[in-house]
């Protein structure tokens, strides 16, 4: 990407979206510039087509979903309630969507909260977290409320780094 777009500046736009016609303003502004990568059809890709790409690569993955290029509005709330902050030992106030108040995905905000997915993966308070305490973003069962112990700990975690040709 040639300009760097996806920082700490862009996910605090997306944190403060709902208090701040200036976040709101810069969000919008963020998400429609172009990556300067020119697609299949010879349009240039913004920065939403971005995350909706690196958001269905990294969460999309199960049998349902398998084969989605970018992640809508179905695909961003199908797999959200499977992202939770910490380690395998599953805790309820560390379920990512309710954490960041996203009661209802829908056509409204499915890319908001992809974005804030993303960008707090690359330079957000999940990033630092992961940086200085370890814990980090979890992808688990599609629901993970109703896992059993043993669910939980037969949990595979993968490590992903955006630093480098990532979102």
């Amino acid at each position: 990407m040639e300009n760097d777009y996806i920082n700490r500046k862009f996910y605090e736009a997306i944190v403060h979206f709902e208090e701040s016609e200036e976040a709101q303003d810069y969000y919008y502004k963020v998400m429609d510039s172009v990556t300067g990568k020119v697609k299949k059809n010879g349009k240039e890709e913004t920065v939403r087509e971005l995350i909706l790409r690196v958001y269905a690569m990294l969460f999309c993955d199960d049998e349902e979903y398998e084969g989605v290029e970018t992640a809508g509005p179905d695909e961003v709330a199908g797999t959200a309630d499977r992202l939770y902050i910490g380690s395998v030992g599953y805790d309820t106030k560390h379920w990512y969507r309710m954490k960041h108040h996203f009661p209802v995905i829908d056509d409204d905000n499915y890319d908001r909260f992809a974005a804030l997915v993303i960008s707090d993966l690359r330079a957000g308070t999940l990033h630092e977290t992961v940086v200085n305490e370890g814990e980090m973003l979890i992808v688990g069962e599609a629901d993970p409320l109703h896992m059993t112990a043993q669910q939980r700990r037969e949990q595979r975690t993968v490590s992903v780094d955006l630093s480098v040709g990532g979102a």
